[in-house]
């Protein structure tokens, strides 16, 4: 069973190991993440609360199988958000968790805005990932990718 839970105050516990699986493939996202995360009492890093914010945690039968963020998109020249910080771990893929994970992350940025933006330079799969999704190639940014709302 997959679920997906809204991310308020901490991380989600297998955290760890997805900074560590995410390193071991050469991406830093998660890395970021982590870096980013500080108590409430700080003015340091992302914490995805803001208006049209978002961070989501999947757990495929209880495990922390992935995680994927929304946030404002500051460079573009109208309303959007960006969808970030989104990896999930390589034993969880091709079993729908991704994409579970992006069509929430979509529905959200939709609800307020009608442009979303990736940048899907982390790996070679994730453009093909997001092109899946409904997203276009668009370099007209600090992005690789843009979805627009029908």
């Amino acid at each position: 069973m997959l679920q997906l839970v809204r991310l308020f105050d901490e991380l989600p516990d297998g955290f760890d190991d997805l900074i560590a699986e995410a390193s071991d493939e050469g991406v830093r996202n998660m890395a970021l993440l982590a870096d980013g995360w500080a108590p409430k009492d700080q003015a340091r890093g992302a914490r995805f609360q803001d208006d049209g914010e978002a961070i989501l945690a999947a757990f495929l039968v209880g495990e922390l199988a992935g995680i994927g963020a929304l946030s404002v998109e500051p460079a573009a020249p109208e309303p959007a958000r960006r969808l970030r910080r989104f990896y999930v771990r390589p034993a969880m893929r091709r079993r729908g968790v991704a994409s579970a994970l992006a069509a929430a992350l979509i529905h959200e940025g939709f609800d307020s805005v009608g442009l979303l933006t990736v940048n899907a330079r982390a790996s070679e799969a994730a453009g093909p990932f997001w092109e899946a999704q409904g997203f276009v190639p668009d370099t007209s940014g600090p992005w690789t990718h843009v979805m627009r709302k029908t």
